[in-house]
């Protein structure tokens, strides 16, 4: 695929994401930055390290999303932990190097993803001969030709191939052998950084001591072809190949979301259950710096891992944070809070607006629903109304407002079918204009 250029990259965001173009245009350099960095010479290029970005701002307003649709946009390994994970209740909270076991295992599900699909056809192909052995065993052996007819004969064969692509076959029950894995084989290992399970399988190891158990399974027509199918990709695939390009995708284009992080900005806690936040912060540091993690697919290196961090900030400031830590984020920006017409444009302008979402499931009642402007308008006015006077949710507070307003409707779509149902500004008013004038009553219902 052709590198998409910064401008391009906003320009995609902006299908999602309403306004906080600062923290975009920081994000599509940082993503841009990647590409220029793999053509520059190899001895520079190593020496070239991402520049990590914080964004800062109260919840709901985008910055999740900025970072999915980003890894979306690169294809590349995507991983979102809360920071106060590192910090519950425990021997030591969480071990701060499992994010990059935990995004590695996302590279090697997505790595195989794609190696399978690149054989699926090859797959389909020698599950569906196996399938029609399994339907069609083989003949016995002629005593005239002393030959094997495979499955009882080709004419046959076809027929039955034809009968199993148009579907005549779903209904039928084959036998098939379906592997049992060995006895539980998971042990734990204790560290000075935590508990790590790890699960090992023996049978790989000592073959004659867990040998590998296989149990006969009726199963349909439709269920035998998916599992066929899914043995004959394993076999078509290079287990070490995917390893090997995982690795070099997480450590080359890998992007952690580290959210919450102002959770874990201020002084060591002196009393209580929680992990010194500064020593959280000091654990994060190596990782953030770039540091040799041992999986159990090898080691990775995560000194070209992206991290972008995000906090509100509310309480503490990010001066507040070690400066080692302050260092590693070098790019800052400041995402604002959402305005009336922010409220009206995240209705109407995305791809995934909120008002497509409910049409969409309302159809499939065969409802039709039709919003006016005026009740988009309306319900813009409640959600930094009620975000004013309560707490300030962002744009999730369109989703509680939205559900409030469309229950009734959600419950009875089955015996609306056909009909269309028109939402003005009136019904929105009669729905929740009691519930926004009573304070009490809105602090627990939106």
């Amino acid at each position: 695929m052709r590198p998409l250029t910064p401008k391009e990259i906003v320009r995609e965001l902006d299908k999602y994401i309403i306004g906080q173009s600062a923290a975009k245009r920081a994000a599509a350099v940082a993503l841009r930055n990647r590409w220029r960095r793999q053509q520059v010479s190899p001895e520079l290029r190593e020496e070239i390290y991402p520049k990590n970005i914080l964004m800062i701002g109260p919840t709901g307003v985008g910055k999740t999303e900025i970072a999915r649709r980003l890894a979306k946009l690169a294809n590349s390994p995507f991983l979102k932990i809360e920071a106060s994970k590192f910090t519950e209740v425990g021997y030591v909270g969480r071990d701060v190097e499992s994010m990059i076991r935990d995004l590695t295992e996302l590279a090697v599900s997505m790595v195989r993803k794609e190696k399978q699909s690149q054989v699926e056809r090859r797959a389909s192909e020698l599950a569906e001969e196996r399938l029609l052995d399994l339907l069609l065993p083989p003949s016995p052996p002629m005593a005239d030709e002393g030959l094997e007819s495979r499955g009882g004969g080709s004419a046959t064969r076809e027929k039955l191939r034809e009968s199993f692509r148009r579907g005549g076959l779903d209904d039928r029950f084959v036998e098939l052998d379906v592997p049992e894995g060995p006895p539980s084989t998971n042990f734990q290992v204790f560290s000075s950084s935590g508990i790590e399970e790890i699960g090992m399988q023996f049978s790989k190891l000592l073959p004659g001591l867990f040998p590998n158990r296989v149990a006969k399974k009726k199963v349909k027509v439709g269920e035998a072809f998916r599992r066929l199918t899914q043995e004959e990709a394993q076999k078509l695939i290079d287990n070490d190949a995917v390893i090997r390009e995982a690795i070099e995708r997480t450590e080359q284009s890998g992007i952690v979301f580290l959210d919450e992080l102002d959770k874990i900005a201020g002084p060591r806690a002196t009393q209580g259950p929680d992990i010194s936040r500064e020593g959280v912060q000091r654990d994060l540091l190596p990782i953030i710096e770039g540091t040799t993690v041992t999986t159990k697919y090898g080691m990775v290196k995560t000194d070209h891992v992206l991290f972008l961090s995000a906090g509100a900030f509310h309480v503490s400031r990010p001066s507040d944070l070690i400066p080692e830590l302050q260092g590693r984020f070098p790019i800052r920006v400041e995402l604002r809070s959402l305005t009336e017409d922010d409220f009206f444009r995240i209705m109407t302008e995305p791809k995934n607006a909120l008002i497509r979402q409910y049409q969409a499931l309302l159809e499939t009642e065969e409802v039709e629903l039709i919003y006016r402007d005026d009740a988009l308008r309306a319900l813009a006015k409640l959600a930094q109304r009620v975000n004013e006077e309560t707490e300030n949710i962002g744009a999730r507070r369109l989703h509680t407002l939205l559900e409030k307003l469309l229950s009734e409707i959600s419950f009875n779509a089955p015996d609306l079918a056909g009909k269309t149902i028109v939402i003005d500004s009136e019904m929105v008013e009669r729905e929740l204009g009691g519930i926004i004038e009573d304070q009490e009553l809105s602090r627990y219902i939106l």
